[in-house]
């Protein structure tokens, strides 16, 4: 017995010393390696062309600034260039954005002759060629890469963007839930997800013609969100408001919203169904689910 348990006292030494060796073995080569130089890998340089202006020089013109930009120190989207450039190469180039997730519309531009939003956007690896990169087209321009939003949202304010009820004025906000069918709610699915990023305006010839009364993709994609709400009760006044022959009619289905929506989105086909509403060919149906009771 004596025996046994002296072999298994070597045994269990041997593999403890066994296992010190190894351990001493790793952190030599470990060593090693980091004494070892790295191979520094060959700067991969992208040519950036940026829109630039200043109001502060009214009386220049409008010019394309190049920077260059290492990839293999730089993010994978456009705007991390953006960032890098305004952080370590000129604090004077100005641009919008926030969540840097495609969620909040800022960083909407024209990259590479598109309307889209610089935080989804890949930086094309081709060295050879450079990117270039303005501000939203057919805007007034605050200053380089910033367009002027001010119509723009006038435009989607005066569509009243909020649920209106008949008897608002009797209904006691809060007492009661208004009700949504399921089949009702999925009618605004491909309609409220819109950003307002103003990329679909943009890129539409009648919107760059007629900014000042046609309402353009966005708003009017807004503006059918709240018409075909169950909810809304305002839908006749909505309607009337775009019976004039420029806020809807001067869509001429070039489709150019939907091909650079950056949320693939389709403001093409919302337009269609607000002109079908418009002509009688089609009317919004009856609400699944009636919530006008629950507020007596």
């Amino acid at each position: 017995m004596l025996v046994n348990e002296a072999r298994q006292v070597l045994h269990r030494a041997s593999a403890l010393a066994a296992r010190h060796q190894l351990r001493a073995i790793s952190n030599s080569t470990q060593l090693e390696q980091q004494a070892q130089p790295k191979e520094a890998k060959e700067p991969q340089i992208k040519k950036f062309e940026i829109y630039r202006w200043s109001p502060d020089n009214a009386g220049e013109k409008p010019y394309m600034q190049t920077y260059e930009i290492n990839l293999r120190e730089c993010g994978p989207m456009v705007l991390d260039a953006l960032i890098k450039i305004k952080n370590e190469m000129d604090p004077t180039l100005t641009f919008r954005r926030s969540c840097r997730e495609g969620i909040c519309g800022s960083c909407a531009m024209n990259i590479g002759g598109t309307n889209t939003l610089a935080c989804i956007s890949k930086i094309d690896t081709n060295t050879a060629k450079p990117l270039k990169v303005y501000p939203l087209p057919h805007m007034y321009v605050v200053r380089d890469l910033v367009p002027d939003m001010n119509n723009f949202y006038e435009q989607y304010r005066n569509i009243q963007p909020w649920l209106q009820r008949k008897n608002e004025a009797t209904e006691k906000k809060g007492k009661a839930q208004y009700l949504q069918s399921v089949e009702d709610r999925s009618k605004l699915d491909g309609l409220y997800e819109c950003i307002l990023c103003a990329c679909c305006s943009t890129s539409c010839p009648s919107y760059w013609w007629n900014a000042e009364k046609y309402l353009g993709p966005a708003v009017l994609m807004q503006a059918y969100r709240w018409i075909i709400d169950s909810r809304d009760e305002n839908t006749e006044e909505r309607l009337s408001k775009l019976k004039d022959p420029f806020s809807v009619y001067r869509c001429h289905t070039i489709m150019n919203c939907t091909r650079t929506c950056p949320k693939g989105l389709n403001p093409g086909r919302a337009i269609a169904e607000i002109k079908k509403l418009l002509s009688g060919l089609a009317s919004k149906p009856a609400p699944k689910l009636e919530t006008a009771a629950l507020h007596k």
